[in-house]
């Protein structure tokens, strides 16, 4: 058994993904700064995983700054060596549902998002829009599909569309790193006991489109109202 294996099995209660990173992550940070960890086929074999999960490790790692991939000759996986907000970041991501119930992660991160809506409304250029208008294109077609599960997840992508725009780099990280914790841990989702699924849905996707144009249209007294609407008609995720 690899070293990377044996390290992805210190705790099975984590996804395959969060074990890849965790484990990459480690041997980043007890590796010097810019030692070369292997190529990327060798460390996928070595962990063992699926080509896309170990493709999305490295995405969280990368940004975390945890780790550098350079290609071509000589190239592969590099440590790098993570800021502060980082290793915030990491520590988030080593979280788990036996140490934090998801519920206080959306909890907190409810908490976060008029702060965010602020800096959105002062901050979102043209392109930003259109990429949160992206985000509400698919969840318009969950919403056809009737597909609950990948509407919520088109929904994570708006807020983080959103969350990218703030220039305040330790709100963005913890953030989007809450955001990496539950989706990592929902497995289906339900409304609640006075609504439909359809309904539910159909409902949310009004108000997330509202709220973009909102934020299109600079309305802060129409934006903050809707984001705590949004935050006082919450589903179960599971």
């Amino acid at each position: 058994m690899t070293d990377l294996a044996q390290r992805m099995m210190m705790d099975a209660s984590l996804s395959r993904t969060e074990q890849a990173a965790l484990a990459i992550g480690q041997l980043a940070e007890q590796a010097p700064r810019g030692a070369r960890l292997g190529t990327k086929t060798e460390l996928q074999e070595q962990c063992g995983v699926a080509k896309g999960t170990f493709n999305e490790a490295l995405r969280i790692l990368q940004s975390r700054g945890v780790i550098t991939v350079r290609s071509g000759p000589g190239g592969g996986l590099f440590a790098a060596s993570p800021t502060p907000i980082a290793r915030l970041g990491n520590s988030i991501l080593s979280l788990d549902a036996a140490e934090g119930d998801v519920a206080d992660a959306v909890r907190i991160r409810d908490t976060l998002d008029p702060l965010l809506i602020e800096d959105a409304l002062e901050h979102s250029s043209a392109a930003d829009i259109a990429r949160m208008r992206v985000a509400l294109a698919v969840m318009q077609e969950a919403v056809d599909a009737g597909d609950a599960t990948g509407f919520v997840r088109a929904n994570w992508d708006l807020h983080a569309a959103i969350a990218r725009v703030s220039p305040n780099g330790i709100l963005k990280s913890i953030y989007l790193s809450l955001l990496d914790l539950i989706e990592s841990h929902t497995v289906s989702v339900e409304p609640d006991d006075h609504q439909s699924l359809p309904q539910y849905i159909t409902e949310r996707q009004k108000l997330h489109a509202d709220l973009v144009d909102a934020l299109d249209t600079r309305d802060r007294d129409r934006a903050l109202r809707l984001i705590r609407e949004h935050n006082t008609t919450l589903t179960s995720v599971r």
